[in-house]
C-alpha cells in the first residue's frame, strides 16, 4: 500500500541519519546522533566507585539522566529514563566493574519523532566510545501504525500524532559482541533475531504488532550497518543519507 508522507518517503523509509563521537571534551565518551530533525546528545561519565540505593554492589550500576530543551522533566521523561536504563543494563557487561557506577545523560537537543529511538541509539555511540564493555551493539527503530493498518517507519513528530499507535523496539545487533559464540545464541537462534526492549502505545492487534517488528528488524540492518561504519571510521564521525 502506498502511503503519502510529507516529507516525500516511502513507508519503509528512514530519515537521514548522522552519528559523531567524541563531541564533550569533559565527557569520557559522547556522541550525537541525528534522524532527520530529532537529534540528541549523550554523554558519559564514568565508571565511578559505589553503586547506587537499591544496586546491586557486586555489578555495576547504570544511571540515566534525562534532560530536555526546557530544563522541566515530567512522567514521560521519567519513563524514557527507566526504559532507557534497563535496556543498556541488558547490553552493558556489569561484571567488569563491580559496585561501580556509569552515568548516561542525555540531553535533547531536538525533538521531531522517534525521540527515545535516537536517544538509544546515541547512548550505545557514546558508550562504545566511552569503552564501556558491550556485550554487543543495540539499535532502535520506532514503528507507527495507521487506521488503516499499514507500518510506517521512523516517523516525524506530525505523523507520530496521527497514527492510532506505535512501538518503540530496539533490536541487538551481534555482529559486534564480545560474546563466544554460544553466549550469542537464545534457544538454538541467532540474538539479532529477537527483541531487547519493545514498547506500545495505543491500541494494535497482534498481526499489526507482528508486522512492526519484521519492519523494524530489517530496517535495523541499515542502522546497525551505519552504526558500525561510524565506530569502525577512523576519523569519529559519520553521515549517511536515506536511501
Amino acid at each position: 500500500m502506498e502511503v503519502d508522507r510529507a516529507d516525500g518517503r516511502t513507508a519503509n523509509q528512514l530519515r537521514p541519519l548522522a552519528c559523531s563521537r567524541n563531541v564533550l571534551n569533559r565527557a569520557h565518551g559522547s556522541a550525537s546522533w541525528s534522524q532527520g530533525d530529532t537529534k540528541v546528545l549523550a554523554a558519559v561519565y564514568g565508571p565511578k566507585a559505589g553503586t547506587k540505593k537499591n544496586e546491586n554492589p557486586e555489578k555495576a550500576c547504570i544511571e540515566v539522566i534525562w534532560r530536555t530543551k526546557s530544563g522541566q522533566n515530567g512522567k514521560a521523561e521519567k519513563e524514557y529514563e527507566m526504559i532507557l536504563k534497563r535496556t543498556l543494563q541488558s547490553i552493558c557487561v556489569l561484571t567488569v566493574y563491580p559496585n561501580t557506577t556509569t552515568s548516561i545523560i542525555i540531553q535533547v537537543v531536538h525533538d521531531d519523532g522517534a525521540l527515545l529511538p535516537c536517544a538509544v541509539n546515541a547512548a550505545c555511540a557514546a558508550l562504545t566510545d566511552a569503552g564501556i564493555p558491550l556485550k554487543h551493539l543495540a539499535v532502535a527503530i520506532c514503528c507507527c501504525v495507521a487506521d488503516g493498518g499499514y507500518v510506517m517507519l521512523d516517523p516525524t513528530m506530525l505523523e507520530e500524532q496521527n497514527m492510532k499507535a506505535f512501538a518503540y523496539l530496539v533490536f541487538p545487533n551481534a555482529t559486534m559482541c564480545v560474546l563466544s559464540d554460544a553466549a550469542t545464541l537464545v534457544d538454538g537462534e541467532p540474538k539479532e533475531h529477537g527483541v531487547i526492549t519493545s514498547v506500545t502505545h495505543g491500541a494494535m492487534a497482534v498481526d499489526e504488532y507482528l508486522l512492526c517488528l519484521e519492519r523494524g528488524r530489517a530496517a535495523t540492518a541499515k542502522l546497525s550497518d551505519f552504526l558500525r561504519r561510524s565506530l569502525q571510521s577512523q576519523v569519529p564521525s559519520g553521515q549517511l543519507e536515506s536511501a
